[in-house]
């Protein structure tokens, strides 16, 4: 049984209650494309751009016979061709296909320049396998593609219905000239839909088919929206239609996937009454983990345990009970948060179970309840007002995906109404853990007093939060080779890809993370960052920091800033001359750039310097406070990005 009950939880209800007393079929089954008229009609205004959607038709038909519901699903879409990357990117037209969808057709077309059409059909399907992924595709290869022709594709999809909610995005990369929506449904059920970014509001139509309703939705000429822009977040500013079942007109049931029934559903299902056998065994399990009176530490404690224990499968069979995937130490969606709970209970820990989605995928929205909304799910705690993510096996407490948090979430409390325990459902926001978590140090020395051409370069690096989650898991999961050959990998951003003479680390496994920072030791010879020019030296002082990211865009700016974390950076640089030496040019250190919403700097660097004798230090911080930052203050923020890139570049002049 390959079903996750936290995504499917009524789904089963749901279709129970479309139940009808005869049988249907889509109506669009013989839907086809026009086999005589051919003809290339591209209007005027889009003739120079290089691809373009000419027409986008999709309909989506819930059927229902007897006591099962089905979803078919058109998508018919033209795409205009008229560059050479427009070819290269449209070569290949992959088949919309997964695990549980049957596609029913399968057709396309190229429609040349000179009216000649190349049609291929299913003995012209190619497989391709994605080794790192370990999937299979199947596609039409596009052959003869040249510029100024139209493909054109066709399928219909036999899949399980989208009752509980989902989202339709209507505008793309590339301009669409025509869009066309519709969802058709039995007459008896009620759907809520929203539009999102500016979409135009559905239609009703009851009278179009027999016993059916036609929600649609035509747009015309919508506008391009470039997936390049660094630090945004794109495909929550498309244009978007979302719906979900509301209500039955034939059993009166109103207010449909709505979370408070959900909240108490999942209440019940994670929290079964424990017999005996069962309370031995999680006393048993809990008995192994240490006990500490910080809160925190109790609850890492068990996380860990759990972790190191138990192994997370969100596909496999649910265990019968929790002593058996305590044995058996395998787990599915259920499982795991059932073990939790008990074990969050016997260690008397109060939490909460959220329910969210990824910000980069469909955004929590409170004002529209839909199970599309809870495909992810977290643990949060009061007490300490932190979250734990139970299934992601490198993170620990407080650390959790960032794509879930700065986001609204359902979290499931207990309540207890005259001596009975029940789940209440409250929406409130996940904050994501700030600068006070993820805070980067680097102490820095440059030793210049045994050679002017050579420097010893001593590096200490910091990192905390997030950053140091790109390092402290990976040591567990590599060979002491891998791991070995990636810290030269690190390395080479701070000494140029030069040999180190030595590197260490600190607090790299997942005992660490959550609790202390990674920590990574390096010493190096600095010549390749001296050039001799006459009887003075050039030092390349800020690469010392190592590569930063540059941010330059020449288009117009479309869409706000968005980024996965809040992150701070404190940098001390020391450079420690010969008796006799001087350095110029330490004014270009002097750096102070902003960016203030509502009267707060909520990002920026500044730099300073300062001399005593022959010891030179500079410092500089960086840091993004927040993760949201308005189309108004793009300009700010780029400075402030590049600031960091224009620091690396500093060059001073050594003199003897």
């Amino acid at each position: 049984m390959k079903k996750n009950f936290l995504k499917t939880i009524f789904t089963f209800a749901a279709l129970m209650c479309t139940s009808l007393f005869f049988a249907q079929e889509y109506s669009f089954k013989n839907y086809d494309w026009n086999e005589k008229d051919v003809k290339i009609e591209v209007p005027q205004k889009y003739e120079t751009e290089k691809e373009i959607i000419l027409n986008r038709t999709i309909k989506i038909e819930i059927v229902v016979d007897k006591n099962t519901a089905s979803q078919y699903r058109l998508i018919h879409e033209k795409k205009y061709i008229n560059s050479d990357d427009a070819i290269e990117r449209n070569n290949k037209v992959y088949i919309p296909f997964s695990d549980n969808e049957n596609v029913l057709v399968t057709k396309v077309r190229v429609i040349l320049k000179n009216g000649k059409t190349i049609i291929l059909d299913k003995k012209d399907i190619k497989e391709e396998v994605d080794q790192e992924k370990g999937m299979k595709y199947n596609y039409f290869a596009l052959n003869g593609l040249e510029k100024g022709a139209v493909i054109e594709k066709l399928y219909v999809l036999e899949e399980n219905p989208d009752l509980k909610g989902n989202t339709i995005k209507m505008q793309d990369e590339y301009p669409i000239a025509e869009y066309n929506f519709e969802l058709i449904t039995p007459a008896h059920l009620v759907f809520k839909t929203k539009s999102y970014n500016g979409l135009s509001e559905p239609v009703l139509d009851d009278k179009k088919l027999e016993n059916k309703k036609v929600i649609s939705i035509s747009e015309k000429d919508i506008p391009a929206l470039k997936d390049d822009e660094e630090y945004s977040n794109w495909d929550v500013r498309l244009k978007l239609f979302r719906y979900k079942l509301d209500a039955n007109l034939y059993n009166g049931a109103k207010n449909l996937n709505n979370f408070k029934e959900y909240a108490t559903a999942t209440y019940e299902r994670i929290n079964p009454v424990l017999d005996k056998k069962q309370e031995k065994a999680i006393a048993t399990f809990c008995s192994s983990i240490p006990e500490s009176k910080d809160p925190q530490e109790q609850i890492w404690n068990i996380e860990n345990k759990i972790k190191k224990t138990i192994i997370y499968d969100k596909y496999t069979d649910m265990q019968p009970t929790l002593s058996d995937v305590i044995s058996k130490k395998q787990a599915n969606s259920v499982d795991i948060i059932k073990l939790y709970v008990a074990a969050f209970k016997y260690f008397k820990i109060e939490q909460n179970l959220v329910f969210t989605s990824s910000r980069y995928k469909v955004p929590f929205d409170k004002d529209f309840e839909s199970y599309e909304n809870l495909n992810d799910f977290l643990f949060y705690f009061p007490a300490i007002k932190k979250y734990l993510s139970p299934t992601e096996i490198e993170y620990r407490l407080p650390l959790f995906p960032n794509y879930l948090g700065n986001n609204n979430g359902l979290f499931i409390k207990e309540k207890v109404f005259a001596g009975v325990a029940m789940g209440i459902g409250e929406i409130n926001f996940i904050e994501i853990p700030g600068t006070e978590i993820t805070h980067d140090y680097m102490d820095i020395t440059v030793d210049f007093t045994k050679d002017l051409e050579n420097p010893l370069i001593t590096s200490n690096m910091t990192y905390g939060g997030y950053s140091g989650l790109n390092f402290q898991p990976i040591k567990d999961f590599v060979s002491a080779e891998q791991y070995k050959t990636m810290l030269k990998s690190v390395s080479e951003n701070y000494t140029l890809q030069s040999e180190y003479k030595t590197l260490t680390t600190e607090n790299d496994g997942t005992e660490f993370i959550g609790k202390k920072p990674y920590k990574l030791n390096l010493t190096f010879d600095g010549k390749d960052m001296i050039q001799k020019a006459g009887e003075n030296y050039l030092f390349s002082v800020g690469q010392t920091i190592g590569r930063q990211m540059e941010f330059y865009q020449e288009n117009k700016r479309m869409l706000p800033i968005e980024i996965d974390y809040p992150h701070y950076y404190t940098r001390k640089i020391k450079i420690v001359l010969p008796e006799g030496a001087k350095i110029k040019n330490l004014d270009k250190f002097v750096m102070d750039f902003k960016t203030d919403l509502n009267g707060k700097t909520e990002a920026a660097f500044t730099s300073k310097y300062s001399q005593n004798k022959n010891e030179v230090t500079i410092e500089n911080t960086e840091y993004y406070n927040i993760v949201n930052y308005p189309l108004a203050s793009f300009d700010q923020y780029k400075a402030v990005i590049n600031a960091a890139a224009d620091f690396n570049k500093i060059v001073v002049i050594v003199t003897q």
